[in-house]
């Protein structure tokens, strides 16, 4: 797009923005706040890079698609990376699994990896300016084929995942170490049944016997911070999951972990945006894993939909930014993988600015004065408010294609790197 007309736009939305009470000014500088936590496992649908021959799925994952291209290294993969991030604003993070070590060649078991796995992730998030999270892999394993980890009754099987937990820990230490900002580990664990189950109760007690346990070493909250995912059901595991909301909420407030909150792990009728205020009374800290669930659990790319817009909102309008870290959670085979994290990445951050150009203030003494007829009338007003022409001067100020320009140059990798491997 032609910078001299986005600019043009932009000062005609800045004068729309100025006449309700918003500083579009402002709003550019609130994006400085927004820092997504981009997922690895979309560059290769979620596969890694053991030498193992445990299924690359399994364990309620699931990629589907087989588009051309994805990455099959870790220099492909980092690769890959890097063009995403050249084609969003601001500077974003990696969320890595376990399971993308760089192990040598050499198998290496989920109770035997170390920081040493990770020393070449720590460098080129380094040399890219940005840093990493972590994420234990409880899933595609020999080991999670029953169905059970971390609250397997199976006492060897249990004593391995617990390893893994310790093992992803001082893992995350030694990032945020690397780093300078703490490194957020994610928990979540596959485990449940397909079928009713008569010990629910059992199963929990080994869980929360297994977190303890794989808890017990303190380490700095500058270096790494702990969260628990739950979820509702997983493939194969439908009528019930071990590790509930009910359990990790109430395991998250009691041990002062952070409680992981993802948008495909509810009801399809839960608004995730509705809980964090809720989660935040009682737990100091919560992370997002932002996604778009369609027919429930499916982790299709994220678009511009009322539930992020709800996500990114209640974060702005209270100001959460210290204390809700923002992580996505998708992996889609069937289009050009760079494309959708674009795709899925920007519609985050919009969400993020739209709610930055609302005049928050105003709406809130609309709504303790109990006129709500002016509240909804200004919130549908605000809608049709030239959002794009803002969003298009924030890509061109950090020197980002603005607007549909990015798709050429998605195409153009998948002509020129994508489409030779």
């Amino acid at each position: 797009m032609n910078s001299e007309i986005i600019k043009k736009q932009y000062e005609l939305a800045k004068e729309q923005y100025a006449a309700i009470g918003v500083d579009t000014e402002k709003a550019l500088e609130g994006m400085k706040n927004v820092v997504i936590s981009m997922h690895c496992w979309q560059t290769d649908d979620v596969g890694g890079f053991e030498t193992s021959d445990a299924s690359l799925s399994g364990g309620g994952i699931q990629a589907t698609g087989n588009y051309p291209g994805k990455a099959t290294t870790i220099e492909q993969m980092r690769a890959d990376l890097e063009k995403v991030m050249q084609l969003l604003p601001g500077k974003q993070r990696l969320s890595l699994h376990a399971s993308y070590g760089e192990f040598g060649g050499k198998f290496v078991d989920r109770d035997a990896v170390g920081p040493e796995h990770f020393k070449g992730w720590a460098d080129w998030a380094r040399s890219q300016g940005t840093a990493i999270d972590f994420n234990g892999t409880f899933f595609s394993h020999p080991k999670a084929a029953s169905g059970f980890t971390l609250s397997s009754k199976n006492e060897g099987i249990r004593q391995f995942w617990v390893e893994h937990l310790k093992r992803t820990r001082e893992i995350s230490a030694y990032l945020g170490e690397q780093q300078g900002s703490p490194c957020v580990l994610n928990t979540w664990i596959p485990d449940g049944s397909k079928d009713i189950p008569i010990d629910r109760n059992g199963y929990r007690s080994i869980l929360k016997k297994s977190l303890d346990e794989g808890y017990q070493k303190e380490y700095s909250g500058k270096f790494m911070k702990d969260a628990v995912e739950s979820k509702l059901f997983g493939i194969g595991l439908e009528a019930m999951t071990v590790g509930s909301h009910d359990f990790y909420l109430g395991y998250a407030i009691k041990n002062n972990k952070l409680i992981c909150l993802d948008s495909g792990h509810f009801h399809p009728t839960e608004q995730v945006g509705d809980k964090i205020s809720s989660c935040l009374q009682f737990v100091d800290e919560v992370l997002l894993h932002v996604t778009r669930p369609i027919r429930w659990d499916s982790d299709h790319v994220v678009t511009l939909n009322d539930d992020v817009q709800l996500i990114a909102s209640e974060i702005v309008r209270n100001n959460f930014f210290d204390r809700v870290y923002t992580g996505l959670d998708f992996f889609d085979a069937s289009i050009n993988r760079i494309g959708a994290y674009v795709i899925g990445t920007r519609a985050a951050q919009k969400a993020f600015l739209i709610a930055l150009l609302e005049p928050t203030q105003q709406l809130k003494e609309l709504e303790e004065q109990e006129r709500f007829f002016e509240r909804l009338a200004m919130l549908e007003e605000l809608k049709t408010k030239p959002f794009g022409a803002v969003w298009d001067y924030f890509c061109l100020i950090n020197d980002v294609p603005a607007g549909e320009s990015y798709i050429a140059e998605v195409n153009q990798y998948e002509k020129d790197v994508l489409s030779k491997r």
